[in-house]
């Protein structure tokens, strides 16, 4: 069967067949072993587990120690949040965040906010960035957290982090970022961002599904949200998932050995899909920022049309996505493109288009082709 051109891989990645090999020889070298035990299966399922939290510090500069694993990117997002607020509820009652969070990052600030917490939620800009100044306005005395995502899922705008911690780190105020989207697409270095915690998610950069981690700068205050024995430095009690820990480790291992022309690859296959749709559709639109974006997303808006009638038509070609852009029960905004002013109509013919690894030259062009007819045979 020919399989349509698969460009959504801001929603999940195949596994690379490289980290495959890497869970099935864990799988067959002896390392069921509980990594907690002191016998030599529990010693190697240990030392597996050590590898892997190293290579992932390695990709991000972080200390080994500062990496805990957790089942997904969701749990590493409530434990960055709600663990932070439980540290330092006694010292104040006031977080941060913006307009466009993830709803694993939304849903913990809103959940707060139930619990009496004070939140604010900052507005981005046309091109979806927030704007450094209105944090430093948003500051109270009793601020205790902000949390700004790296990069957009929907249209993969990059947000100004290092500006953020520059204004953040001199008052104290713990600082958090969901990466999830940005790993292996573009650099992501703690000490370059300045942040407390970072969040990473293995299956958007060619590890398996049900497994993450949470980057924890030494001595930031967090509790766990669960209790239990003593793993993860007791912020995430339950015995490891060793092959899918292994996974994770070798797509950073990955991802670490890459050059910058592999991930430059990436944002000229996406230029020239949009060069292409540009020029054959008139009133094309592009979502998100021109340039401080990921190379791999296109987020566009095609005129007078249905985003996802128009990729029912293509779907043969091109296994794509709206994003967020419409609600199951209908053609309504996304939060994330209401936020960036987008009008109703012109998110109704939004379609992301999420370029990975394995996407060629040969993929753009049948895509293009496949949407520009599906344009005008609709």
């Amino acid at each position: 069967m020919n399989m349509p051109v698969y460009l959504d891989y801001n929603a999940t990645t195949p596994v690379d067949p490289r980290v495959a090999d890497a869970i099935e020889t864990c799988l067959g070298q002896h390392l069921f072993g509980n990594p907690s035990s002191s016998h030599i299966y529990g010693r190697r399922a240990h030392d597996a587990v050590e590898k892997a939290r190293g290579q992932l510090a390695a990709l991000i500069g972080a200390r080994h120690e500062e990496m805990i694993f957790t089942g997904c990117a969701t749990e590493a997002n409530n434990l960055a949040i709600r663990g932070v607020a439980a540290a330092l509820r006694d010292r104040g009652r006031h977080i941060i965040t913006s307009a466009i969070e993830h709803p694993s990052v939304a849903a913990p600030f809103g959940l707060l906010e139930q619990q009496g917490w004070d939140v604010t939620v900052l507005p981005v800009d046309e091109f979806g960035r927030v704007n450094p100044e209105s944090v430093a306005a948003a500051l109270r005395p009793d601020t205790v957290l902000v949390s700004i995502m790296h990069a957009n899922n929907e249209v993969g705008t990059i947000q100004p982090i290092s500006a953020i911690s520059s204004i953040t780190r001199p008052k104290g105020i713990v600082l958090h970022t969901d990466a999830a989207q940005s790993m292996g697409k573009t650099p992501v270095l703690v000490e370059q961002l300045g942040v407390d915690l970072l969040t990473i998610a293995g299956h958007k950069f060619y590890a398996t599904k049900g497994v993450g981690a949470l980057y924890v700068r030494r001595d930031t205050p967090i509790e766990p949200l669960l209790v239990g024995a003593g793993h993860e430095r007791g912020l995430r009690p339950g015995t490891e998932n060793v092959p899918a820990i292994v996974g994770i480790g070798e797509a950073a291992r990955l991802v670490h050995a890459e050059d910058d022309s592999e991930r430059a690859a990436l944002g000229v296959l996406r230029d020239m899909l949009h060069q292409r749709l540009q020029r054959e559709i008139p009133g094309l639109h592009l979502n998100g920022h021109p340039d401080r974006r990921l190379p791999n997303t296109l987020n566009i808006s095609f005129p007078d049309v249905s985003g996802r009638e128009l990729l029912e038509h293509a779907a043969i070609d091109v296994a794509a996505s709206v994003g967020s852009a419409c609600h199951e029960a209908g053609d309504n905004v996304s939060g994330v493109l209401g936020a960036m002013g987008v009008s109703q109509q012109q998110a109704r013919g939004v379609v992301r288009l999420s370029i990975g690894r394995p996407t060629t030259k040969t993929d753009i062009e049948r895509v293009a082709t496949a949407l520009v007819s599906a344009f005008f045979n609709r």
